[in-house]
C-alpha cells in the first residue's frame, strides 16, 4: 500500500480510534477539548498523506464527535446550539488545518530538491515577474516541462477543458479517470496528460504533456512542474489585468 492509500485509510479510520480511546471519559471532557484532539489527528494525517486523507480526516472525526460526543449520544443528531457550533469548527478547522499540513509536506519536498530545480523555478519566477507578454512565460514553461518531465512534446491550451485526459494535480499525483496512478511505478499513463493553470483562482488553460518512453518523473520532478504551472497561472492573471 502507498503513503497516501495508508494515508487515506487513516484518515477514515484514526478519528474513530480517537473518538473510541477518549469515550470513557466523555463526562470529564469538555467538548471542546474533544474537538482540539481530534484537530490534532487531523494535522497529523495530513502531514502524513496528501489533502484527500486530510479531508476525509476531517469529515470523520466531525461525524464522530456529533455521534459519541453530542446529545442524543449515538445518533446522528445534534440537539444543543454550543455543540452544534463546535461540531462546525471541528469541520471548517480540520478541514483548513489539513490543507495547510498537505501544503507543509508538500513544501519539505521542494526543500530538499536539487539545485537545478531550484533553478528552473528561480527563472521561471523572474521571467513570470518582468516578461510583458505571457506567451514568453509560457513558451520557456513548455520547454522547461519536456526537459525536467522526459516529454515528447508539450503544447498549451488556452482556455481549453476538452476530453477528460489523466490530470496531474498540485500535489504532484497524477489522476486517470476516478483514481490515481502509481507513476513512480507504473510511470506517466499513456497518451496526453493535461497540467491545468491557474492565477488568483480563475483557470486560464492547460498544459498537455506527451510524455517519452518509459517517462517516469520523481515525484520531486512533477512538484516542480506544477509550480511551474503555478507561476505560468501568475503570469497570465496579470496581462489579463493589465488588458481590463
Amino acid at each position: 500500500m502507498t503513503r497516501d492509500r495508508a494515508a487515506v485509510v487513516l484518515g477514515l479510520l484514526a478519528p474513530l480510534a480517537g473518538a473510541l480511546v477518549l469515550l470513557p471519559w466523555r463526562a470529564h471532557l469538555a467538548n471542546t477539548n474533544v474537538a482540539l484532539i481530534l484537530v490534532v489527528i487531523v494535522v497529523a494525517v495530513a502531514a502524513m498523506g496528501n489533502r484527500i486523507a486530510g479531508a476525509l480526516a476531517a469529515v470523520s472525526s466531525f461525524a464522530w464527535f456529533d455521534f459519541f460526543f453530542t446529545r442524543p449520544y449515538q445518533r446522528f443528531s445534534i440537539a444543543r446550539a454550543a455543540d452544534i457550533t463546535t461540531a462546525v469548527l471541528l469541520l471548517l478547522v480540520g478541514l483548513a488545518v489539513s490543507q495547510l499540513a498537505a501544503r507543509a509536506r508538500r513544501m519539505r519536498v521542494l526543500a530538499i530538491t536539487d539545485a537545478g530545480y531550484l533553478e528552473l523555478i528561480h527563472r521561471a519566477g523572474e521571467l513570470a515577474s518582468s516578461a510583458r507578454s505571457s506567451d514568453a512565460v509560457v513558451d520557456h514553461v513548455k520547454q522547461a516541462l519536456v526537459g525536467l518531465l522526459d516529454l515528447e512534446t508539450c503544447r498549451f491550451e488556452y482556455g481549453s477543458l476538452l476530453g477528460q485526459p489523466p490530470r496531474l494535480e498540485p500535489d504532484g499525483s497524477v489522476l486517470a479517470g476516478h483514481r490515481h496512478w502509481n507513476v513512480d511505478e507504473f510511470g506517466f499513463p499513456d497518451g496526453d496528460i493535461e497540467l491545468r493553470t491557474f492565477g488568483n483562482g480563475q483557470y486560464f488553460g492547460r498544459f498537455m504533456l506527451t510524455p517519452g518512453p518509459g517517462s517516469r518523473p520523481s515525484l520531486q520532478a512533477r512538484l516542480v512542474a506544477t509550480t511551474l504551472a503555478d507561476l505560468t497561472g501568475r503570469a497570465l492573471s496579470s496581462s489579463a489585468n493589465a488588458r481590463g
